[in-house]
């Protein structure tokens, strides 16, 4: 077993080009957790917050530091011997950096609870943009909202990494989904089973549609007020579920003086709810879209692509064969 790895590796807070490929020891596995060979990671908007100096930038303690939630890949070391998932196991799942080593590299060291085996029918690179994003979708979706037969449910960047499983739970639970987007991904989120598309670049969702018992809000007031916007779209008591990271300071002031209810979301790792999420993608129910695939070597590149915000699905970064 080799001692370093190359990985993605961040010295000091900044730009895209902050992040640099190098060698670093490869992470220890301890307890319950699994060493796993990295064949691909998912990127996600807080690795690029966290990158620039926010997201849970505050909370790394030790430099260069490895960004990365998402993987799938294959299993080195197991917990014990009888553990029923085996070195040679294709798996996948998420991890919470900082508390541990990120996944833009070639081995990460994961806990048990956090780790499924990846679905069959779906290559390293497609399992790879699932956890994070399929995660928060089913959190805010059927966790929270308890999405149903009847409901009317707006979710804006629908076809976002997140919104695009939202869009597809919400659905599978029997939900009216509306979901917003822009012109290109129209036909691609009603193919996904939204009931309703509008597109923002040429209608405001409020003069389209009102009465919704819930918003899923993965905008909030970083772009044109979306989730103050929303307030007015909600029938009297319903709820807006918001998921990124400070993305509307003044959230609880205005659900309060709009009479309605409201709660941030925060994603974590939990198999039990990826291993349901896993049945769905094998049986067809869910797609996983990644729109864009990079090397271990462009991670700079694939950051600035995840911060433009075009993205339909995930970016995926490759970093080995698998």
């Amino acid at each position: 077993m080799q001692t370093t790895m190359r990985a993605a590796l961040l010295e000091r807070a900044g730009d895209a080009d902050e992040l640099t490929v190098g060698e670093v020891p490869v992470p220890d596995r301890v307890n319950a957790e699994f060493l796993v060979k990295v064949v691909a990671a998912g990127l996600n908007p807080i690795d690029a917050k966290t990158r620039a100096g926010r997201g849970v930038f505050s909370a790394i303690k030790d430099f260069p530091a490895v960004l990365g939630h998402d993987f799938s890949g294959v299993v080195v070391q197991s917990p014990y011997a009888a553990h029923p998932i085996k070195p040679g196991d294709e798996v996948f799942g998420m991890v919470m950096v900082p508390r541990f080593s990120g996944t833009y590299a070639e081995y990460v060291s994961v806990p048990s609870l956090s780790v499924v085996r990846k679905p069959s029918t779906l290559s390293h690179i497609e399992a790879a943009g699932v956890p994070v994003a399929a995660l928060t979708a089913w959190g805010m979706v059927v966790e929270v909202a308890k999405a149903h037969e009847g409901q009317r449910m707006l979710v804006h960047a629908g076809s976002g990494g997140v919104g695009h499983f939202a869009v597809q739970f919400a659905s599978y639970f029997g939900a009216h989904v509306i979901a917003t987007t822009s012109s290109k991904n129209v036909s691609w989120l009603r193919s996904l089973s939204a009931a309703e598309v509008i597109d923002y670049t040429t209608t405001r969702f409020e003069d389209a549609v009102r009465d919704v018992d819930v918003v899923i809000d993965l905008i909030g007031n970083v772009h044109d007020d979306t989730g103050s916007r929303s307030l007015s779209v909600l029938r009297p008591g319903g709820l807006i579920v918001n998921a990124p990271t400070g993305s509307w300071p003044t959230f609880q002031e205005e659900i309060t003086a709009a009479g309605v209810r409201g709660t941030d979301y925060k994603v974590a790792p939990d198999g039990n709810a990826l291993a349901v999420i896993c049945r769905l993608l094998e049986s067809g129910n869910v797609r996983s879209h990644v729109d864009q695939i990079f090397a271990l070597d462009q991670i700079a590149d694939a950051h600035r692509a995840l911060e433009s915000g075009h993205t339909r699905g995930k970016i995926v970064v490759k970093v080995a064969e698998g």
